[in-house]
């Protein structure tokens, strides 16, 4: 058996290590969110009926929290093997990749920016078939109601976005205990109430609009958050920033470990 040695190039151990330390935060991240997902899964009993995930015509947050996950998993396992077994398919995967969501994320940004109207329309279309599916799904539901608590918002455009509810539709056929209401997330809290009433929004949309004021918000979640964003632009900018500079500083590394990786093999063949 022969050994050899290269001194004219060889591997960078620095780059090396520091891929795969870079890596496998993202791969035990990834794993968590799997973990958490398939729990949250488990405890609806998704995982043994499957047809609940397609029945359900909203946004389940448990199949995004998966969806993140499985990403997160597999391109922190590609960099973290293809780093440690310096394998060039690998790392051309997981560099590939990177390059790829990054110009994914700074597309859908200008696009976003150019085409407001558009978006605007998708929103609400995406906000308006999620309110129809509030009580179908307990993660949902809590999803709307921390966005309606934390905006101080309610429906899309405005509290009568609830008629897409079968539930709150104010409709002569419902004989829904909560028809004609809002979710008590809609409802201004009362600072002396140390229990939350849940059933502070019944019947509220069968009084007139003048006295919605004092009892719910009246804004809706659409316009809530185009004026929250303005305001914490500079927010929002940062984290953009400093993902797109930690995407481009795996690139980064990547590219250099497989340089590295490709001279030695080409001082090999010589």
């Amino acid at each position: 058996m022969h050994y050899y040695r290269y001194s004219n190039a060889e591997v960078s151990c620095w780059y090396k290590y520091l891929l795969f330390s870079y890596n496998i935060v993202f791969w035990l991240a990834g794993v968590a969110f799997l973990a958490a997902g398939l729990w949250a899964w488990s405890e609806k009993g998704v995982l043994s009926d499957l047809t609940k995930v397609t029945g359900l015509h909203g946004l389940d947050p448990v199949l995004l929290v998966l969806v993140v996950g499985i990403v997160m998993f597999t391109l922190g396992f590609a960099g973290c093997v293809g780093a440690l077994r310096e394998n060039i398919c690998l790392l051309k995967f997981f560099c590939g990749a990177v390059v790829f969501i990054f110009l994914l994320e700074v597309a859908v940004a200008v696009l976003a920016f150019l085409f407001q109207d558009w978006v605007r329309d998708r929103v609400k279309e995406f906000f308006e078939n999620n309110i129809k599916s509030y009580r179908d799904d307990i993660d949902l539901q809590n999803l709307i109601d921390s966005l309606q608590k934390i905006n101080h918002c309610c429906g899309a455009q405005g509290p009568d976005d609830w008629d897409f509810n079968i539930y709150f539709n104010c409709s002569s056929e419902s004989k829904s205990r909560e028809k004609c209401g809002v979710p008590f997330s809609c409802c201004i809290p009362d600072p002396a109430q140390k229990v939350v009433n849940t059933q502070c929004g019944y019947d509220i949309r069968k009084k007139s609009k003048s006295q919605w004021d004092d009892q719910i918000f009246v804004k809706g979640c659409i316009l809530a958050l185009e004026a929250w964003l303005p305001r914490n632009i500079y927010i929002v900018a940062g984290v953009f920033i400093a993902i797109s500079l930690l995407q481009i500083f795996g690139i980064f590394l990547a590219r250099t470990l497989i340089s590295d990786i490709e001279a030695v093999k080409a001082g090999n063949a010589f």
